[in-house]
């Protein structure tokens, strides 16, 4: 069944995050900002591991030694342009303040309320950027198993705990982001999934590992940086990936 990979990546992150409520209640808040940095340090070397796909020998090949840094770098800045223009920060964070609306009586505690908003942008983010999410869902899109998945599913889950025993219940609304992102690249995989260059895909994994910087950055508390700005990154860089090659 095509999809199921996701299916159970969604209910992996609900799952998890009933679980990271119930135990979170349960511990101080230092407890919790400290669980929130370690997680910080886990997506920092995630980050890096998608970053290592500037040296993918496919990628170079294609376009260059020097290109993928340059590639990943435009992409980042014209990304964030056009992110900033479109203010996609300020409309990813005010559509997990309607879904906070909706799914519970409006608080007017803020921090309740910030601490939702934060917990659904964050993991959507990490959720959604990365190898797995994009490598797994093309593959299930070709009908080559969801093993892919299914470990994201494992890793996902772990990271919902972690993530909701600080954050609450806004993480598990991360499930619907997840479902519309590689339920999208399920149905790209299936449709011209056999044909994308691997190049390609190399460029959205590294450009995905700079915008997981981000997120490390912010979970770690030093910098707040506006990551859903720079998303549109993630389609410019395979685009430029094909420009260039086109262009040798």
């Amino acid at each position: 069944m095509i999809g199921l990979g996701t299916l159970i990546n969604m209910a992996a992150i609900i799952v998890g995050t009933a679980v990271g409520v119930l135990v979170g209640g349960r511990l101080p808040q230092r407890t919790r900002d400290l669980i929130t940095q370690a997680l910080g340090l886990v997506v920092l070397v995630v980050a890096a591991l998608n970053v290592v796909a500037l040296l993918d020998a496919d990628w170079i090949a294609d376009v260059g030694d020097a290109a993928p840094l340059l590639i990943v770098l435009g992409s980042v800045v014209l990304g964030g342009i056009i992110g900033s223009l479109l203010h996609l920060e300020d409309r990813v964070e005010r559509l997990g303040g309607w879904v906070q609306a909706r799914v519970g009586r409006v608080s007017a505690d803020d921090a309740r309320r910030s601490r939702f908003i934060e917990g659904f942008v964050d993991a959507s983010l990490l959720f959604c950027i990365g190898p797995l999410a994009i490598l797994g869902a093309l593959s299930d899109g070709l009908g080559r198993g969801i093993d892919q998945l299914a470990l994201k599913s494992v890793l996902d889950g772990f990271a919902s705990i972690a993530f909701a025993a600080s954050l609450g219940w806004g993480v598990a609304f991360s499930a619907i982001a997840v479902g519309i992102v590689q339920g999208l690249f399920t149905i790209l995989g299936a449709l011209v999934g056999a044909v994308m260059a691997a190049s390609a895909i190399a460029a959205i994994t590294a450009t995905g590992g700079v915008l997981l910087l981000g997120v490390a950055l912010h979970l770690l508390q030093v910098s707040r940086l506006p990551v859903a700005d720079l998303l549109p990154a993630l389609v410019i860089a395979p685009a430029l990936t094909l420009a260039v090659t086109a262009w040798r």
